[in-house]
């Protein structure tokens, strides 16, 4: 079993690294207003949020199912973003 240190860290670090992610297309959006910025950055806050409620869930993650459904959402948002771009 991993060490729940080495987890909660590894956790922290990835929901740095979306919100890094996220706030770099939020300015790229308030640059240009183009909606393919604005969906990644909402996608990236999606992940970093789905990412944290993975590492605070006391029972574990493989006992609900919630997370994923929410990291789902926010690869669809993505795929909506690169089609949406690509109709335009």
């Amino acid at each position: 079993m991993p060490d729940e240190r080495a987890v909660i860290l590894l956790a922290g670090a990835m929901v740095t690294a979306y919100a890094t992610a996220a706030l770099f297309f939020v300015r790229f959006w308030r640059q240009s207003r183009d909606r393919l910025f604005a969906l990644f950055a909402a996608a990236f806050v999606l992940l970093g949020a789905q990412r944290l409620a993975l590492a605070l869930l006391p029972e574990g993650p493989t006992s609900v199912v919630w997370p994923y459904v929410v990291r789902l959402a926010a690869f669809l948002l993505i795929l909506a973003a690169v089609v949406d771009k690509n109709r335009r």
